[in-house]
C-alpha cells in the first residue's frame, strides 16, 4: 500500500509595497529603455533628426485693429493705448525695450498724439483704476513694475476705460 503525499499548491509570495515598486519600475526602464532603441532605429535614416523633439508654442495672431467705439475722448485713448500694448507688447522696466513693446504710460503718450492734457487726464483715469484695486499703488510705473504679465495692466485699463466712458470723461 502506498501512502499517499498530500502537496499544497505553491502560494505566490506575498510582496509589501517596496518590492513591488522596484519591481515595477525595473519593469518600466526596461520598456523606456526599448522605446528609447527604438526611436532610434526609426529616426537614424533622418538627416539632423534631433533625438528630443521640441514642441515650440504657435504665435498668437495679431489682434485686428478695430475702430474705438467710444466717442469720449479719455475713454478712447485708454482704448487706444490699450490696443498699442497688445499689439507692440508690454514691457515694465522700461518706457520703451528693443523689440519695441511699451510701458502704460508711453502708450497713452504716443496715442495722445502730442495731447499732454489729453495723456494727462489718461494718466489720472488708469491710475485710479489701478488704486481701486490696488490702494498701496503709488504711480503706474511703480505698481507696472510688480506685475509679471501683461494681463493684469490690461485689466486696469478695460476698468480706466469703462470708468471713463461712463462718466462721460
Amino acid at each position: 500500500m502506498t501512502a499517499a503525499v498530500r502537496t499544497r499548491p505553491a502560494v505566490p509570495p506575498v510582496l509589501d509595497l517596496d518590492a513591488r515598486l522596484a519591481l515595477t519600475g525595473a519593469a518600466m526602464a526596461a520598456r523606456l529603455d526599448e522605446a528609447a532603441v527604438a526611436f532610434e532605429v526609426n529616426t537614424a535614416y533622418l538627416p539632423g533628426a534631433d533625438p528630443i523633439p521640441h514642441i515650440t508654442e504657435a504665435p498668437l495672431p495679431a489682434p485686428a485693429a478695430t475702430p474705438s467705439p467710444y466717442r469720449t475722448p479719455v475713454a478712447d485713448l485708454l482704448h487706444r493705448a490699450r490696443q498699442r500694448i497688445e499689439k507692440a507688447g508690454w514691457c515694465r522696466d522700461a518706457v520703451r525695450d528693443e523689440a519695441g513693446a511699451v510701458c502704460p504710460i508711453q502708450a497713452i503718450r504716443l496715442e495722445s498724439r502730442g495731447d499732454r492734457d489729453l495723456a494727462h487726464d489718461a494718466c489720472v483715469a488708469l491710475l485710479d483704476a489701478i488704486q481701486h484695486l490696488f490702494p498701496a499703488a503709488d504711480t503706474i510705473p511703480s505698481w507696472n513694475a510688480q506685475q509679471r504679465t501683461a494681463a493684469p495692466v490690461i485689466a486696469a485699463f478695460d476698468r480706466a476705460t469703462r470708468h471713463a466712458h461712463t462718466h462721460n470723461k
